[in-house]
């Protein structure tokens, strides 16, 4: 637990650091704007940053799981040139890691600032 806490707070940093030398911000979306962002452009890379056991109860369909803790190591599997939704359980750890990305130069980065519980909430599928 302290451990995740320490990797959230260094993105948070890493976060800051980059949004002084970059110009890039994540936009927050809800579950239902990334459904429709989804829709428009099939060329999306969807980012699971929550847990492998939260991943067990649920997830959305072509996501691709990289836990925020392994994520500055990991980095090179996520796509520069696609537009990324990043999404958690609700929106807190997503939100840092999408923040991180944009700062870091990618360029259409979205955070689902409802995470997977809006999403469900919102009756969209969910995987199990």
């Amino acid at each position: 637990m302290i451990y995740r806490i320490l990797v959230a707070v260094l993105l948070v940093m890493l976060c800051s650091v980059t949004a002084v030398f970059g110009n890039n911000r994540a936009r927050d979306i809800t579950s239902l704007e990334a459904k429709k962002l989804m829709e428009r452009s099939k060329n999306v890379f969807l980012l699971d940053v929550r847990t492998v056991q939260e991943r067990e109860q649920g997830y959305l369909q072509g996501s691709v799981l990289i836990p925020i803790e392994v994520i500055e190591k990991r980095l090179a599997e996520v796509p520069r040139n696609r537009p990324i939704i990043v999404y958690c359980a609700v929106g807190s750890r997503s939100r840092v890691v999408a923040q991180a990305l944009a700062g870091s130069g990618y360029n259409e980065v979205y955070n689902m600032r409802d995470g997977i519980n809006g999403w469900y909430k919102n009756g969209l599928p969910v995987k199990r």
